[in-house]
């Protein structure tokens, strides 16, 4: 299985580009925060270089700047290349099949927006059914053969 879930912000502004077959495309880089911190030092992050396509390309453009947090998932995909100077490069990139926004830590009036409220649940107007009589004469737990 190949499957990447990734949380980070956008490391630069995404740039909407299109291909000569008219396909929507963009690639963009985000720094995902390490989970492990040493003690003493500042805590380190990786950057990952990510491709979007079709509409999800085109919606990162449209909601997403430089230093907004991104939830991805996608896959992995590598790749190889020749560069201008003639060597061969190898590249491993994430491709993005969804983006979500992150939820947003804000304690301000409007966070009520970004968390979700199960639904307040009533108890029933009428009585449950009473008990079969098929429930009356089951045994005792001690009574069970297993």
């Amino acid at each position: 299985m190949n499957k990447v879930i990734l949380t980070g912000r956008m490391v630069a502004e995404p740039e909407l580009k299109t291909t000569t077959s008219g396909i929507e495309t963009t690639t963009f880089r985000i720094a995902v925060n390490r989970d492990y911190v040493k003690q003493g030092e500042e805590r380190k992050a990786d950057f990952f270089n990510v491709v979007a396509w079709r509409q999800t390309a085109a919606f990162i453009c449209k909601y997403f700047r430089k230093g907004d947090g991104i939830n991805l998932v996608g896959n992995l995909q590598s790749r190889q290349y020749e560069a201008k100077d003639g060597t061969n490069r190898y590249v491993v990139e994430v491709i993005a099949d969804n983006v979500e926004f992150p939820l947003s830590k804000k304690s301000d009036n409007n966070s009520s927006q970004n968390t979700y409220t199960p639904p307040v649940q009533t108890p029933p107007t009428t009585a449950p059914p009473a008990p079969s009589a098929d429930f009356q004469n089951m045994p005792v737990d001690d009574d069970l053969p297993f």
